[in-house]
């Protein structure tokens, strides 16, 4: 088993890191942006990165997406279909994790993400009203479940952006409703990829149980918040968590390797 030891400080660090990601994470999704290069910073291996995170990100999201499941916010009959492609995605992109050339992935985020910021900003949240057991189409599910959760397997941050987006885009849903169907996603996606992590020997557990436990606390004040503050309150920070996402990826993947 590998091991890798951190001073107290860094210790410390990363653990504040993870509660702010575990907070933004459960709001707008792209927390895995923050706690990835910061384990990277730290001297983590990459691959050891990309297991660690997927331990502490699995917290937070198990944490949102019952909060979110709680307030009858996402309905698990509806998503069944989801559920299911993004399990078996997730599986997927794991195991071809470090057998698959990151290159072109890493050259398209940016492109994806900016397409999501540019749509956010100019198209609007989707004004037709919800219901709780309003009719979600089926087939949809399958394609954007297989897509999302081999990404979040194969690296993902941003995959809970990326959720929103799509199912803003794909179904009836206002925004409060996209992001608990996003945070309920994303948690299966971690916990199915944490699995095939686990048996690579990629993960590092006392320092993906701290973060962890930072990212759980800050996941369920994220969630509280969003619920209280409504759409109006996720939306600008979303945006803001998009366009972020869009700066860095493009900065990172077209001009510093140039």
């Amino acid at each position: 088993m590998l091991e890798f030891a951190l001073d107290p400080m860094t210790l410390t660090l990363l653990a504040g890191v993870a509660f702010l990601a575990g907070y933004i994470d459960a709001i707008a999704g792209g927390g895995g942006l923050l706690t990835v290069p910061a384990l990277l910073m730290a001297g983590v291996p990459p691959h050891l990165a990309i297991g660690t995170n997927k331990l502490s990100s699995t917290f937070g999201s198990a944490t949102a997406a019952y909060t979110f499941y709680r307030r009858k916010l996402f309905h698990p009959r509806q998503w069944r279909h989801a559920l299911l492609a993004t399990a078996l995605g997730a599986g997927i992109g794991a195991l071809v994790a470090h057998h698959l050339s990151a290159d072109f992935l890493n050259q398209l985020l940016p492109v994806v993400v900016f397409s999501c910021a540019l749509y956010l900003l100019f198209g609007g949240t989707p004004k037709a009203p919800v219901l709780s057991d309003a009719p979600v189409p089926q087939r949809r599910q399958w394609p954007q479940g297989l897509t999302l959760g081999a990404y979040d397997g194969l690296f993902g941050p941003g995959t809970g952006a990326f959720w929103t987006v799509s199912s803003l885009l794909l179904y009836p849903l206002d925004l409060l409703k996209a992001s608990g169907v996003a945070r309920t996603m994303n948690f299966v996606s971690n916990g199915v990829a944490l699995v095939m992590f686990i048996a690579l020997g990629q993960v590092l557990w006392v320092l993906g149980l701290t973060m962890g436990l930072s990212l759980t606390l800050g996941a369920y004040l994220g969630a509280r918040s969003a619920i209280a503050g409504g759409a109006k309150f996720i939306r600008p920070v979303f945006i803001c968590v998009v366009l972020a996402l869009t700066v860095k990826l493009i900065w990172q993947h077209w001009f510093s390797a140039a």
